[in-house]
């Protein structure tokens, strides 16, 4: 899984200094609570009935064992011995003291986590397949790109105030098993006939009172290009989204309303200018990312051949068990 390296580690444990003075600020009385809100919520803080929510991000949906423990710690320590896995791969504690909330924020720095971006009107946890990097229909692992998405996204200037807030999927199967298409925008990772890796990019699907599938907007963007086309859809929504009715606000709606077409073009229009800024990460940096990922031995010495003479078996497997890329 990925590694922070100095810029991410220091990223976060600045963040965490930072949001401390906020808090005791808060605390002394020298910040109301209208002009602490946006502060807690770019640092994933609700605020609750009876206390305090604090939304912790697990990007694309791994978790390491040091990191596991870490989040059963902060349960024991901070909330009441639990937390709440969501289903796009955060983790909720839903009894926090504001007091406590920076000694948290620096024990997930700790182990290479945050809350950073879990809340507020920008782009949320980059989530993935709940069998990312195993599954044997994945035409490739899409974990590296939630990764690139990931670090392009945080603190992305231009996208801190968007209209609404706005989720991104990525996967490699046919199988949609992240729910993509209800995302803002949903990226599945293909091959084109040329036999290249690319995405295929899905704009404008949501739940909620208005739940809608998005679209096909893009059949293939090459890897060099996935960053650009990214920023050109956020852009156009950026700039047309509805500010003026939070409950209009998500990207399916200027998607509905503009129609697809007129979406399109407008987000072919404005990658053509972007692809003319050169804002393009190099691919070596996402040759990097992928070395993070790098398959375990995997060797089980086992076969894939199971008895399912056994009714009851053979139906635990079936609704149970996903074929793995390994053998055994």
């Amino acid at each position: 899984m990925y590694k922070y390296d100095q810029y991410d580690q220091q990223m976060v444990d600045t963040r965490v200094a930072e949001f401390r003075d906020q808090v005791k600020r808060r605390l002394d009385g020298d910040l109301t609570e209208d002009q602490f809100r946006p502060l807690r919520l770019q640092n994933g803080l609700y605020l609750q009935l009876h206390a305090y929510m604090l939304r912790v991000a697990v990007p694309y949906g791994t978790l390491n064992s040091t990191q596991m423990k870490m989040l059963g710690d902060i349960a024991d320590k901070y909330d009441r011995g639990y937390g709440h896995f969501t289903t796009r791969q955060n983790i909720q504690y839903n009894w926090i003291k504001l007091e406590d909330t920076p000694d948290i924020l620096a024990d997930l720095a700790s182990v290479e986590m945050h809350a950073i971006q879990t809340s507020g009107n920008c782009i949320r946890n980059i989530s993935s397949d709940q069998y990312a990097g195993a599954a044997a229909d994945e035409v490739i692992d899409p974990r590296p790109y939630a990764e690139l998405l990931r670090q392009w996204s945080s603190f992305h200037p231009e996208f801190l105030t968007l209209p609404r807030k706005f989720k991104i999927a990525v996967i490699a199967s046919e199988t949609d098993r992240a729910a993509m298409k209800l995302h803002d925008i949903g990226i599945r990772m293909v091959r084109n006939d040329a036999g290249e890796i690319g995405a295929r990019f899905y704009v404008g699907g949501g739940m909620g009172r208005t739940p809608m599938i998005a679209p096909v907007i893009r059949e293939f963007v090459p890897l060099d290009q996935l960053i650009t086309y990214s920023e050109a859809c956020l852009r156009v929504y950026n700039r047309y989204g509805r500010r003026d009715n939070k409950y209009k606000a998500r990207i399916k709606i200027l998607v509905h309303e503009l129609g697809k077409e007129e979406y399109t073009r407008q987000v072919e229009e404005e990658f053509a200018h972007l692809m003319s800024q050169g804002i393009e990460p190099p691919l070596a940096e996402l040759e990097r990312i992928k070395q993070y990922f790098v398959d375990p031995a995997y060797e089980t010495g086992l076969s894939d051949e199971l008895d399912l003479t056994d009714p009851d078996f053979r139906l635990w497997v079936e609704r149970n068990c996903q074929e793995h890329k390994q053998a055994g």
